[in-house]
């Protein structure tokens, strides 16, 4: 009865994508929103990079809502698992007893060593040009946090300081909004980029104040997702 249920789903699943790789056709031209926007952004932002463009300006506040979820996602993790107790202190100690006797080898150590400067550059790459090109303050946030993560992997000893990292995130949080109330007093409204100079098309200092969110906004994101790595651990 099982095979025979598992046999029909799976059939009409084949149906399905089957139907959905026959009916793909290429589109020949842009939607109208999406035209409009291709059109809105270069023109009014100075910003090569449509998708950062929309999202730090038109949709900032969708932006500024996926933060505000990110930060209390590591708000609830740090009340889970950040309290101390007997038993969970007892367990953490057993645990970290544990990786003291089974430490990371001698390739992770030397990779972490090699990757983890490498990948921090990447990530501020990645931040410093999203006005540009792929990338932004959401991706770059990320691969910092990944880079935090190996660091963790190879050195299990290593303690992260939660402290600076929340100053650092709040800071962050707080520049966010002061460019924004710059934004409604010397341009046109909440976090508009025009609070800065445009500067030329496509060069590395333009697209007015996009950069700059873009980096508080990476700077953000990548603590809070390192706070919520160390908080899972041990």
């Amino acid at each position: 009865m099982r095979r025979g249920t598992a046999i029909v789903l799976i059939a009409l699943l084949g149906v399905i994508f089957a139907t959905i790789v026959v009916n793909f056709g290429q589109r020949s031209s842009l939607p109208e929103l999406a035209a409009a926007y291709v059109d809105l952004v270069p023109r009014e932002l100075g910003a090569p990079n449509v998708i950062t463009g929309i999202l730090l300006t038109y949709r900032v506040f969708d932006t500024l809502g996926e933060v505000s979820v990110l930060f209390m996602v590591a708000a609830g993790v740090g009340l889970l698992l950040g309290a101390d107790g007997k038993e969970r202190n007892e367990v953490r100690a057993r645990i970290r007893e544990s990786l003291k006797e089974t430490p990371s080898t001698e390739i992770v150590r030397n990779g972490a060593d090699i990757l983890v400067p490498l990948i921090a550059l990447f990530a501020a790459y990645i931040v410093m040009h999203g006005h540009l090109g792929p990338g932004g303050g959401f991706q770059g946030g990320a691969v910092m946090a990944s880079c935090v993560l190996l660091l963790l992997l190879a050195k299990p000893d290593y303690r992260i300081k939660l402290a600076h990292l929340s100053v650092i995130e709040s800071l962050a949080g707080l520049l966010i909004v002061v460019v924004g109330i710059a934004g409604i007093i010397l341009a046109g409204g909440f976090l508009d980029n025009r609070v800065l100079p445009l500067g030329e098309f496509g060069a590395f200092f333009s697209a007015g104040a996009i950069p700059v969110l873009s980096v508080l906004l990476g700077v953000k994101v990548g603590c809070e997702l390192s706070v919520i790595i160390e908080r899972f651990r041990a």
